[in-house]
């Protein structure tokens, strides 16, 4: 069995054929579209996170909604730049969403991508101390955002405070138990991979990796997740790691399949995402659904992940989104051994 979920940006936009014209549009359709998933039995509903762009922003008051209209659903981020991030508002607004959703939350973290403004992070408020960079800065704040979210008391009580205090040390609140064991790390190279292991961290793969050798992105990809499960085992924990990968898969199965993706005959990408960072992006995927079985069943990350995220093009609405999911889950997931 593989955890089958989606991923949606949460474009919007005014264009020609947009279903999703506004944040507001972007934002309920996102919760509507987890309650369909849900009721598909997909077992996952995330969210991208970037900021200055007509997209998904704020994932907790979205995740919050979520939780209150399921029951079941994995619920997460894929992921949060935490250069942005307040880490203790962040672990009490975690903690708050994943209360709301039974402990639901999978969160997704990590030092994020390219974004739309330059240094967006100092409008934030946040500046990387001398000498460090911003990736730095990013690590800093999300190892300050897993200490609080182990619930251990670190403030000093007022003695004369306006409510009584339990004794000792105060923690942040409210504390979601067990959320700290459900956070990810979303990992370009091998070596944050690694790291990511290290920490405790899961690991979120997505459909852009750094360039490190001549291989297909699904061969880098595998080593990544193999290269992370050595990582975990010698770090000694306790618990099982997850590997969850990102692929764009749409199973041609009527007209309005044929017409929004027939003929996308996508091969693998090499380019730079910044002046130091050269990424190979991994191909799309849209085939009648036994040559998608076949193409896919070659796909070593996907083999070696037990997660699989399916990146949808919000701005085709929801119905058609639940139609792509539901495709997945009937006509290629079972001939897999996904279901």
């Amino acid at each position: 069995m593989k955890r089958i979920g989606f991923l949606s940006f949460g474009h919007w936009s005014g264009g020609h054929g947009s279903h999703t014209r506004s944040a507001a549009d972007a934002l309920l359709q996102s919760i509507d579209l987890a309650v369909a998933a849900e009721d598909l039995g997909a077992d996952g509903a995330y969210v991208r996170v970037h900021h200055f762009a007509r997209q998904l922003a704020s994932p907790f008051p979205l995740l919050a909604a979520m939780g209150a209209r399921t029951s079941r659903i994995e619920l997460g981020t894929a992921v949060i730049d935490m250069r942005y991030e307040n880490p203790l508002y962040m672990a009490e607004d975690a903690g708050a969403a994943d209360l709301i959703s039974g402990g639901r939350l999978q969160l997704g973290i990590s030092r994020g991508s390219p974004e739309q403004v330059v240094d967006g992070y100092r409008y934030f408020g946040y500046a990387p101390p001398e000498g460090q960079t911003d990736a730095d800065m990013a690590r800093m704040h999300a190892d300050v955002f897993l200490t609080v979210l182990e619930g251990k008391g670190f403030a000093e009580p007022n003695p004369r405070p306006m409510f009584p205090n339990p004794p000792g040390l105060l923690r942040l609140e409210p504390h979601a138990p067990g959320l700290r064991d459900r956070i990810w790390w979303g990992a370009s190279s091998n070596a944050t991979a690694v790291w990511a292991a290290e920490q405790g961290m899961h690991l979120m793969s997505s459909t852009l990796k750094t360039h490190e050798s001549s291989e297909p992105f699904h061969v880098q990809q595998a080593e990544q997740v193999r290269l992370f499960r050595e990582a975990w085992a010698a770090a000694g924990h306790d618990r099982e790691p997850r590997v969850s990968v990102s692929r764009s898969i749409f199973p041609l199965v009527d007209d309005r399949d044929r017409a929004y993706f027939g003929g996308d005959d996508s091969a693998d990408q090499v380019g730079w995402i910044d002046a130091s960072t050269r990424a190979i992006f991994g191909r799309s995927f849209a085939a009648e659904p036994d040559v998608l079985v076949e193409q896919l069943r070659e796909d070593e990350a996907i083999a070696a992940a037990d997660t699989l995220l399916l990146t949808v093009p919000n701005q085709l609405g929801v119905d058609y989104n639940a139609h792509v999911i539901e495709s997945v889950l009937s006509h290629v997931a079972p001939a897999l051994g996904w279901r």
